[in-house]
C-alpha cells in the first residue's frame, strides 16, 4: 500500500513570528544552497528581517543573490519585492575565531594569542574548527537581535550535523590530558610546585620535543596558556547555541534529491536529529521529475513508438513518445525512493520541488524556487 506523506507547509514556518532559526542540512549536490537562499527571500518579501549564513564554500548564494562575493559580514541583498529585509554571510572560521580573541581578551593577550603560530594553523585547519566556529557564528547573530529570521545553509555531506557536537568536542579538547599537562606549569603556582610537576612534565615534553620540535612545542604552550581563560567563555557560549537548537523557534529542514543515496542521507539526518531532540520541520525534496501527461505509462509509449518505428511513420513522434517513456520510468523510481524514506518516517512532512529546465542564477529564480516551496 502506498503511504503518503503530510506536506510541509513551509510559508507558515517563514511567516510564524516565533520561528527564529530555520537550518537547512543535507548532502551535497542536492540543491541545499538553493533551498536556503530561497527560503530566506521568500521570508523576506513576506515581511521578515532575514539573514542567510552558509557554512558552504561554494560561491553560489551569492551569485544567485547578484553578489560578486560573500564574507563574514552580512552584505544585504538589494531588489526584494516586500515589506521584509534579507542580507546574507559566508562563515569565514579565521575571522570568526580572532573576533572571539578580540572580544574576551585583553589587548596584549589578544596580539599575543593572534600572532602565535600554532593558533594561526588552529584558526584555519584544525579539524573542527568550521564547525565550532558555526557554532559561534549562529550564537552572534542570534544575540545581536538584528534579524528575526536566521537561515543557516549548512556544509554538505553528514558533517552538515558537525556543528551539534562542537560542544561536546570541545570539551573533550579542553578537558584532555595533552591540554592539562601542557598547563601544568603555568597553573603550578609557584616555583614548589613547579618542582612537583617538573619530572612528570619533563618525560612527557621531552618526547613531544622530539616529535613537534621544541619551538612547535612552546608556541602549543604559550598558545594554550594564553587562551585557557577563553576558552571556557567558548565551551558555554556553544552550549548556550545548542540547546538554542533545541528550542522550540528553530526549524530543521531536510533537503534530499529523489535518489537512493541522497535519500538515505535524510533518513540518517532525520535519525540523528530525533537523537538529539533537534526540532524537525520537515524534508525538502529537489529535482523530482513529473510528466505533463501522466496518463499515458511508459508500457503504452513505449509499445506506440515502436509501432510507428515498426511502420516507418512519424520518426519525430516515435523519438517524442520514448522520451517520455524514459522520463515515466525516471518518475517512477523517484516515487520509489521516496516510498521508502516514507515507509520509515511516515510521519515527517515533504514538500517536492520540481526539476527546473534550468539552474537557479538570480533572485528571478530563487524566487520561483521559492513559490514551489510555498506551494502545497
Amino acid at each position: 500500500m502506498t503511504r503518503s506523506a503530510p506536506a510541509l507547509d513551509l510559508d507558515a514556518i517563514l511567516d510564524d513570528e516565533n520561528t527564529r532559526i530555520v537550518v537547512c542540512c543535507g548532502s551535497g549536490g542536492v540543491g541545499k544552497t538553493t533551498t536556503a537562499a530561497a527560503l530566506g527571500l521568500r521570508a523576506a518579501e513576506r515581511g521578515r528581517n532575514v539573514v542567510v549564513l552558509t557554512v558552504d564554500p561554494a560561491r553560489r548564494l551569492a551569485q544567485s543573490m547578484g553578489l560578486t562575493s560573500l564574507d563574514n559580514t552580512p552584505r544585504p541583498i538589494n531588489d526584494i519585492q516586500g515589506s521584509g529585509r534579507l542580507h546574507a554571510m559566508m562563515l569565514d572560521m579565521k575571522r570568526t575565531f580572532d573576533e572571539i580573541i578580540e572580544a574576551h581578551a585583553d589587548p596584549e593577550r589578544a596580539k599575543q594569542i593572534l600572532g602565535n603560530p600554532f593558533y594561526q594553523s588552529l584558526s584555519s585547519s584544525f579539524s573542527g574548527t568550521q564547525e565550532y566556529m558555526a557554532m559561534e557564528k549562529l550564537g552572534q547573530l542570534r544575540r545581536s537581535g538584528e534579524w528575526d529570521l536566521i537561515i543557516v545553509d549548512t556544509p554538505p555531506s553528514r558533517s552538515a550535523l558537525d556543528f551539534l557536537d562542537a560542544p561536546e568536542r570541545l570539551g573533550r579538547f579542553l578537558d584532555g590530558r595533552l591540554i592539562r599537562i601542557l598547563l601544568a606549569p603555568a597553573k603550578a603556582g609557584g616555583r614548589s610546585a613547579f618542582k612537583l610537576l617538573n619530572a612528570g612534565f619533563g618525560l612527557v615534553a621531552g618526547v613531544l620535543t622530539k616529535v613537534l620540535g621544541a619551538q612547535v612545542l612552546k608556541d602549543i604552550q604559550t598558545f594554550v596558556s594564553a587562551l585557557d581563560a577563553l576558552f571556557g567563555g567558548f565551551r558555554q557560549r556553544a552550549e548556550q547555541t545548542y540547546r538554542l537548537l533545541q528550542a522550540p523557534g528553530t526549524a530543521f529542514v531536510v533537503v534530499a534529491a529523489p535518489e537512493r543515496d541522497a535519500m538515505r542521507e535524510a533518513s540518517y539526518f532525520v535519525d540523528r536529529l530525533a537523537e538529539e531532540r533537534m526540532p524537525l520541520a520537515g524534508l525538502v525534496v529537489n529535482r523530482v521529475h513529473r510528466s505533463p501527461a501522466p496518463a499515458l505509462s511508459a508500457a503504452r509509449s513505449t509499445a506506440a513508438a515502436e509501432d510507428l518505428e515498426s511502420r516507418g511513420e512519424h520518426e519525430l513522434t516515435a523519438a517524442v513518445l520514448r522520451l517520455h517513456a524514459g522520463r515515466m520510468q525516471l518518475a517512477a523510481r523517484e516515487h520509489r525512493e521516496q516510498e521508502h524514506f516514507t515507509s520509515a518516517h511516515p510521519t515527517v512532512p515533504i514538500s517536492q520541488v520540481p526539476a527546473m529546465s534550468e539552474d537557479v542564477h538570480d533572485l528571478a529564480g530563487l524566487r520561483q524556487i521559492g513559490e514551489l516551496l510555498g506551494s502545497r
